[in-house]
């Protein structure tokens, strides 16, 4: 995926600009609190940021029945009062921010929009069918990070409460924010992070533990344990009804297919595409957060000119080992190579949630049986991160271990191609590789 470093700005349009106090039940008193607020702000003086709905915002709280949605052209199908859509922007620095929207009514006459800039409440008047520059207002920002900016329904004389397709925001302060419509799709699923080890020559088994911590296992989450150069292994939140054990294989860089050697009892192997093709193995099991789980990859030659790969997986609430799966590449003969572990969000309409992970007691074991502790780990990001489509992000050192941070707009992010050591424990795995079940 690659990411254009282009930065797209608008003029706001010339058309009136309507502002109107908030409605009656306890709704105006707040709203006319937010506008006295900001007319006693320092003015902002520039050029307007054009922060596009299609790549920056959500919608984060729905009915079941809800029909909004969040397409190329911004917001649209808003009929819903109780349906929130978010928009995220970051600021640079402490200050006063201008916010307006870009906006026209569909299916209705005159709406009144509830728009919430940083907790602060403003009611937006909207009326006519050509798309307009709308004011909200001004609020001051205490402190660099994101800005939420949150999009209510108010009142409407007709179907829908109008269709959105940007905010429009001053500030003196460098704004970021995700401007590369070809991209939005990633932008919105948010940035991926990794975190490399550095792995001592024919490695053949890696051993990693991870935890999530508890509140941190959002939808649409992959915490991925044990990566190589060929594929990897971790689990997942398929929904709130399902979570997987997976464990993947790509297929030869000369197109020659991965296939199935063997697989462990209840484990589902099928293809995989979209981000390249390979095998797929997976099992479903409701692993819990809070819990620390163990994972075990294995790469070896086959004699033949492939590599086997195989994967094996540690609940301590089960008290074993379990086999995944035994998948042959062919076309290279290797063992472990790339060794790396990674957090990503693979569901875009998810990307406004958070997720952690910590990695911790890495140990690699050569082919003579040695077993050596990996102790230096590399923090890197996507082009969603280096291109600074998203900067929630963070990796790093916690409590003696590695970790993984991404999503939810946070603050403070970690620039990434850093290098960490975290401290040895000196406990070698205690696991009979031998003995590894291998069905």
């Amino acid at each position: 995926m690659k990411h254009r470093n282009a930065v797209l700005y608008a003029v706001l349009s010339t058309a009136p600009l309507l502002l109107a106090a908030c409605g009656s039940g306890g709704g105006g008193s707040a709203g006319a609190t937010a506008i006295h607020a900001a007319s006693s702000l320092p003015s902002v003086t520039g050029t307007p940021a054009t922060v596009a709905l299609a790549g920056n915002a959500f919608i984060t709280i729905a009915d079941a029945s809800a029909q909004e949605i969040i397409n190329d052209n911004g917001l649209a199908n808003w009929t819903s009062p109780n349906t929130v859509t978010s928009a995220y922007f970051r600021v640079g620095a402490a200050g006063p921010v201008t916010v307006a929207l870009d906006a026209r009514l569909a299916g209705s006459t005159s709406s009144v929009v509830r728009v919430t800039v940083n907790g602060q409440p403003f009611d937006v008047a909207l009326a006519g069918t050509a798309s307009k520059t709308y004011a909200v207002g001004t609020v001051n920002v205490a402190a660099p990070g994101y800005v939420k900016v949150d999009l209510r329904g108010v009142s409407k004389a007709g179907g829908y409460f109008g269709d959105v397709s940007a905010l429009k925001v001053t500030s003196n302060a460098t704004l970021n924010y995700a401007n590369d419509p070809a991209n939005y799709y990633w932008s919105r699923r948010g940035p991926s992070v990794h975190m490399g080890y550095t792995v001592p020559a024919n490695t053949e088994y890696f051993y990693n533990e991870m935890t999530i911590p508890q509140g941190q296992d959002a939808i649409g989450s992959y915490f991925m344990a044990n990566g190589f150069g060929q594929g990897y292994m971790g689990i997942q939140v398929k929904s709130p009804s399902e979570r997987w054990i997976l464990f993947s294989v790509w297929d030869a860089d000369n197109g020659a297919r991965t296939t199935l050697v063997s697989k462990g009892a209840g484990v589902v192997d099928n293809a995989f595409g979209g981000e390249g093709t390979g095998g797929q193995t997976y099992l479903s099991y409701n692993w819990a957060a809070g819990t620390t789980y163990r994972f075990i990859t294995r790469a070896r030659p086959d004699g033949n000119g492939g590599s086997d790969y195989s994967a094996w997986f540690f609940a301590p609430e089960t008290g074993k080992w379990r086999y995944i799966a035994t998948w042959k590449r062919p076309a290279i003969s290797t063992y472990l190579t790339g060794v790396h572990s990674f957090l990503e969000n693979f569901i875009d309409t998810k990307g406004y949630t958070e997720r952690r992970v910590q990695f911790g007691n890495q140990w690699a074991r050569n082919v003579s049986g040695t077993w050596t502790e990996v102790t230096a780990g590399r923090f890197t990001g996507d082009a969603t991160a280096t291109n600074a489509q998203r900067m929630d992000y963070a990796g790093g050192l916690e409590n003696g271990k590695f970790y993984l941070h991404n999503g939810g707009f946070f603050a403070n992010y970690v620039q990434t191609s850093q290098n960490f050591t975290r401290p040895p424990t000196g406990q070698a795995p205690a696991v009979d590789v031998s003995t590894l079940p291998m069905q």
